[in-house]
């Protein structure tokens, strides 16, 4: 069964080879395998999920070298959730980006580009979750971090070129302060290695052992948007194709959370930037959800929801109980989903009517009944309506901050509250403004040609308000370049693939709800197993 570890992260690079040598032709061809890779990978992620639940933690060494010169990867519970969900929503985008590159008309485009690089993303993930040291984590970084940038400019708009960049100047910052981590771990435990630093941590002086915390927290922040570390995610994210923003969206910023998960639970039990990791809780919240609500554009609004629901998981890792860890690990299960799928029916949105301007909207309830559907029912998740899975990870969270009964508590749990409250109020907004009410006068018709790579760019006095750029549009149609940077023309005709994928998501979302009982008793294993560090170290170590 431990040989099975690595190939997560084998196969989806293994195919991106097979891809590139293919080259832009055998389109169906390319599909195929890109389907087929993510299917295996979601099959291998639940097999090791559940052997990491029924055994223990699974643990491989690389060319079978020994700690600290092998390189090591572990499944446990927490790794082994992760790499399900996520293989899981990374297969439903891919579905969702094959059928917008169909009326994209990409047989017409380098199909070769997106493909290879969505599949390094996927094995760039696969690595962060499964890495068992520090370097590993950081090449994980490092690897989403070269496909993320071809993904976010991939069309080639001057917007998309402009945020990508800040994209990766703030990732290369994070990755030069994580390296400078590294070096520093290095130098005082003699070792990278999580099992070998969870005992050889407790050994260095306090002082120095709070700087490495510090300095890895910082790392993690930034790649989870937390405030204050988060103000790139607003202007990056909306601005690409649906299927990136949404992946993105769903998947980049668990990374850090995961992270911060991994190495406070491991490295750092007792920690001492508890109270610290509650205030930048607390703001994230704030900050994220007034920011939602000053918003007029739905991927914009869903942006700022992502920064403000990132301050519950955080929340939950300072806490660092038995409950709030579970409810942490609950809550990122469920947001990396309902975040997905949110951003996906935005991508819908903006195919059928050009724009995802809040203020050009309307009538959509009566016009598309089953894409109302698919936005309400994930947006009652998302603001934590009950009996769903966002009411199940947020009631965990402010039950084990009530039981911790310290000050510090008190005001994230106020702060978990009204900003579930504010999140019901910023969904009820998107509802009434582009679902409910009737379509504005001027609303765009079916056929407008939306804004392509080669279109020049506008003073910023000519600019549109909206998620792209180029050359003014007629009212109502958002200029937002075509999947690979071609011009294309909004449908009311959606293909299949799109709402089918989107629905999928929701139902995935909603298994939450009904396997809760299932998954909340998962979860406090995995939360035990990871306060307890034993089993993890053992099964690293060998003994």
């Amino acid at each position: 069964m431990n040989a099975l570890v690595p190939l997560p992260v084998l196969l989806p690079l293994c195919v991106t080879g097979l891809k590139l040598a293919i080259g832009p032709r055998l389109h169906r061809f390319q599909r195929f395998i890109s389907l087929a890779v993510l299917g295996a990978v979601l099959v291998l992620s639940v097999v090791l999920m559940v052997a990491a639940d029924r055994h223990g933690p699974l643990s491989v060494h690389l060319g079978d070298f020994a700690p600290p010169v092998g390189i090591t990867l572990v499944v446990d519970r927490l790794a082994g959730l992760m790499l399900t969900v996520s293989s899981a929503v990374t297969l439903l985008v891919l579905v969702y980006s094959l059928g917008q590159g169909m009326a994209d008309r990409d047989d017409q485009a380098p199909v070769g580009v997106f493909h290879p690089a969505y599949l390094i993303l996927v094995a760039g993930v696969s690595c962060t979750f499964l890495a068992g040291d520090l370097v590993n984590l950081y090449v994980g970084f490092e690897i989403m971090l070269v496909a993320s940038f071809v993904l976010l400019t991939i069309g080639g708009t001057a917007t998309r070129i402009r945020a990508g960049s800040t994209y990766v100047i703030i990732s290369l910052f994070s990755s030069v302060l994580f390296l400078v981590a590294i070096a520093m771990t290095y130098a005082v435990a003699g070792t990278v290695n999580f099992a070998q630093l969870a005992e050889r941590l407790q050994e260095v002086p306090l002082g120095v052992r709070t700087l490495l915390e510090a300095m890895l927290l910082t790392v993690f922040a930034i790649k989870a948007a937390v405030f204050p570390l988060a103000a790139w995610l607003p202007d990056s994210y909306p601005t690409a194709p649906a299927p990136v923003t949404a992946v993105f969206a769903g998947l980049l910023t668990k990374v850090g959370v995961y992270s911060m998960l991994r190495t406070q639970t491991l490295l750092f039990p007792g920690h001492r930037l508890g109270d610290l990791l509650m205030l930048a809780a607390l703001a994230s919240m704030a900050v994220g959800i007034l920011g939602a609500v000053a918003q007029t554009d739905l991927k914009r609004v869903l942006s700022f929801t992502l920064i403000s629901h990132i301050g519950y998981m955080v929340f939950g890792i300072a806490l660092a109980g038995r409950a709030s860890i579970a409810g942490a690990i609950v809550y990122v299960a469920h947001h990396i989903t309902v975040q997905t799928t949110l951003f996906l029916v935005a991508g819908l949105v903006e195919r059928r009517d050009g724009t995802t301007e809040l203020t050009r909207l309307g009538g959509l309830a009566k016009a598309a009944p089953l894409l109302a559907v698919l936005f309400f029912v994930p947006a009652l998740n998302l603001a934590g309506i009950p009996p769903l899975s966002g009411f199940i990870g947020k009631l965990g969270l402010m039950r084990a901050g009530v039981a911790d009964g310290g000050g510090w508590a008190w005001a994230p749990v106020a702060g978990s509250a009204a900003t579930s409250l504010l999140t019901l109020y910023v969904m009820a907004k998107v509802w009434n403004l582009a679902f409910w009410r009737d379509a504005p006068p001027g609303a765009e018709e079916e056929g407008v040609v939306l804004e392509s790579a080669e279109d020049d760019e506008p003073d910023d006095e000519e600019r549109p308000t909206g998620s792209g750029s180029g050359l003014p549009v007629p009212a109502g149609a958002v200029v937002a370049a075509g999947f690979l940077g071609q011009s294309i023309t909004t449908s009311k005709r959606l293909p299949w693939p799109m709402p089918a994928a989107t629905g999928a998501a929701v139902a995935l979302g909603l298994s939450y709800t009904v396997f809760g009982g299932p998954l909340t008793t998962f979860t406090q294993a995995a939360a035990t197993e990871l306060l307890a560090r034993t089993p993890y170290i053992e099964a690293v170590l060998g003994r």
